[in-house]
């Protein structure tokens, strides 16, 4: 029987109270079960992430692999609709799910991100083709982002009248034009939708391959924008914060074959929307205090900066 990983344990109580606790209780047996059921033996230490644990297992027949097994929650749902529709094209291969334990049996990769690479250019470039090769026909069934334009405006003007805050008006009107102009036309084409350097790891059947989608169906250039706000604290290292962003764009557009001018649209909405949540709930790295008084800070100059364009 595992043993499960404490700080994943303290989080998910944190996270999810009583129901949590409950699931916790439950999941070295559901990984026992489901080693059993794919006929895998366990092959290393436990790992996590944010919402599941990953259990490193050997395969009596097809070698080594990952189970995964993840806290349900309707963010989960998708993601072996898109490892399924992807076929290991740039991202891990799915072998066995189970949708029901919210579980799956993945293609290993190593433990290795592309956030450990420190040429700035080289880790957008690469998040940029990775971006480029899941851009395929989105399967019927998942979820598309144009149907959650509503709410992102909505969101949007009631976080702008409650909060306090300094961003002007025309920041706060340019995301709610991207959602009117950009996001409630959008094609159906698959997105990884949570894509940042962390999410892409090193690999042995390809240099590079993405790891824990949330398979929306979407605009690409939505990706260009998550990633840039992913990356926003390595550009403060910067000596001019605005080229950097700027180039980040330039490389990622040019990788990923998107419209720049759309990829700066998505990530100046993404900006404004951490602005206003940080001030709301706060960040994983940093709930309360200077830290998180620091980073929406920096979320606010980012909007701005790409409020203005070149």
């Amino acid at each position: 029987m595992i043993g499960i990983p404490t700080e994943f344990a303290r989080s998910t109580v944190r996270r999810e109270g009583a129901p949590g606790a409950a699931w916790l209780a439950e999941l070295p047996t559901i990984v026992d079960e489901l080693l059993e059921r794919w006929a895998c033996l366990p092959d290393g230490e436990v790992m996590h992430g944010g919402v599941g644990v990953i259990v490193p297992v050997r395969r009596r027949v097809g070698g080594a692999a990952v189970l995964k097994v993840s806290f349900p929650h309707p963010g989960n749902v998708h993601e072996p609709d898109a490892f399924a529709a992807w076929g290991g094209r740039g991202a891990v291969l799915l072998h066995e799910r189970d949708d029901e334990r919210f579980a799956m049996l993945l293609e290993r990769v190593r433990t290795s991100t592309l956030a450990e690479v420190e040429d700035g250019d080289e880790v957008v470039r690469v998040a940029g083709r990775i971006s480029r090769r899941l851009a395929v026909p989105a399967p019927p069934g998942l979820p598309r982002l144009r149907e959650r334009a509503d709410d992102w405006e909505e969101r949007l003007r009631k976080d702008a009248d409650e909060l306090a805050h300094p961003l002007s008006p025309r920041v706060v009107d340019t995301a709610v034009v991207t959602v009117r102009e950009l996001g409630r036309v959008q094609p159906d084409t698959l997105v990884h939708g949570d894509l940042h350097a962390r999410n892409i790891l090193r690999a042995d059947r390809e240099p590079w391959l993405a790891v824990d989608p949330k398979g929306y169906a979407g605009d690409p250039a939505y990706d260009g924008g998550t990633l840039l706000k992913s990356r926003a604290l390595t550009l403060l290292e910067a000596d001019d914060l605005c080229r950097a962003v700027h180039r980040a764009l330039d490389v990622f557009a040019e990788a990923a074959e998107v419209d720049r001018e759309r990829v700066r649209r998505w990530a100046q909405f993404h900006a404004v929307q951490a602005a206003f949540w940080g001030r709301r709930h706060g960040f994983r790295v940093a709930r309360s205090g200077p830290r998180l008084d620091w980073i929406i800070e920096f979320a606010d100059r980012l909007a701005e900066l790409l409020t203005e364009g070149r």
